[in-house]
């Protein structure tokens, strides 16, 4: 195992960079999630670090070795594709044991490792069959034994998961954190699902435009995004963005709109009384909105009227549309509140958990 660090990397396609001045360290053993939109150029990170993809500028560190002029077969990493990438002639022992066999490991060590290495994936009854036979989630159990045998330094995960149904998906999540907790092996895993960055990393790198946003574990980049984008792309459904203006009326601080008018509390109040009469966004999770009638304490200079668009009942709970003005918010209720479409209800905002941006840079404020 070995840790990897990334010092100001760019890759550039003529006139187009993938990944501007891209900096990381991974510790030897963590598990580090690479999340953002398609075309974010998370993916071309981590062809990099494999050496599928030769970068413009910077230098890429496997342990204490640069591996810029080094090989893909030379870097001791493992990467398991999208597509599985699966011999389609080759039964599943083949395909798990080709990599050692290019190495010249000793017949009786590969039968030893593979067998081991399909009993821990629970996929020792199939490696007879070939991949046409398999399932999606036993393929990609395939893929990832591939991996696991060649024992490398690090695993290089190029959204693995996203070719599996959403059932399968949950499952399959837990069996790839239940490995690392067994290999402890440094693993790089690229996804553009939130849930999945949220769910599994130690840590989460967000990047947009090939530039890194933001570095923290998963509860942390929640209740602290550093900018407006953050914010926006973790959690699902999303945070609500309401366009205000920061006044001051007696000795309270409001977020101010045509619509509602919501104090900030006055620990919250002292981060942003240099934007007092000047405008900026509030932002508010779904979850931090109450429909008024369930909830028993509360600050009444909290409170906004809204209109109800569109009721999403889910089981668990209900996803309220509703519109505020000329604006349109989620609000994640209770799933036994009385809502129903065209109506007009109170709603409870939890000012301490909502956040403000700066209009013009989007940094966060608040």
């Amino acid at each position: 195992m070995a840790e990897v660090r990334l010092k100001d990397v760019t890759k550039e396609f003529g006139k187009v960079v993938a990944v501007k001045d891209f900096n990381l360290e991974v510790p030897d053993g963590e598990f580090v999630i690479l999340v953002g939109p398609s075309g974010c150029g998370k993916t071309t990170t981590l062809r990099s670090i494999a050496g599928l993809e030769e970068v413009t500028a910077g230098e890429i560190y496997i342990g204490d070795r640069m591996v810029n002029d080094v090989p893909p077969k030379n870097r001791d990493i493992a990467m398991v594709f999208q597509n599985y990438a699966l011999y389609p002639h080759m039964d599943v022992y083949r395909n798990m044991s080709f990599g050692l066999k290019l190495r010249k490991v000793p017949k009786p060590e590969i039968n030893k490792i593979v067998k081991r290495t399909a009993d821990l994936l629970g996929i020792g009854e199939l490696l007879d069959r070939k991949p046409k036979e398999l399932s999606g989630g036993q393929r990609q159990r395939v893929a990832l034994g591939r991996a696991i045998v060649r024992d490398p330094h690090v695993f290089l995960f190029d959204e693995p998961l996203s070719n599996l149904d959403a059932k399968l998906r949950i499952a399959m999540r837990a069996e790839l954190l239940d490995l690392h907790q067994r290999l402890k092996t440094t693993t790089i895993y690229v996804t553009h699902d939130q849930l999945e960055a949220m769910t599994m990393g130690d840590r989460i790198v967000v990047m947009n435009e090939g530039i890194i946003q933001q570095v923290t574990t998963p509860q942390d980049i929640y209740d602290h995004p550093i900018n407006r984008y953050v914010a926006g792309f973790i959690g699902s459904p999303s945070m609500n963005f309401l366009p205000c203006t920061i006044v001051k009326d007696n000795s309270n601080i409001y977020a101010s709109a045509k619509g509602f008018k919501l104090k900030i509390p006055s620990e919250q109040a002292k981060m942003v009384k240099d934007y007092i009469n000047k405008e900026a966004v509030l932002g508010i999770r779904p979850e931090h909105i109450d429909a008024k009638s369930t909830v028993r304490d509360y600050d009444p200079e909290s409170v906004f009227e809204a209109s109800v668009w569109v009721v999403e009942p889910v089981g668990s709970e209900k996803l309220a549309h509703i519109k505020c003005d000329q604006y349109t918010l989620v609000a994640r209720l209770d799933p036994y509140v009385d809502l129903k479409s065209g109506q007009t209800a109170e709603f409870v905002a939890k000012m301490d958990l909502a956040h403000i941006f700066d209009k013009e840079t989007e940094r966060t404020v608040l």
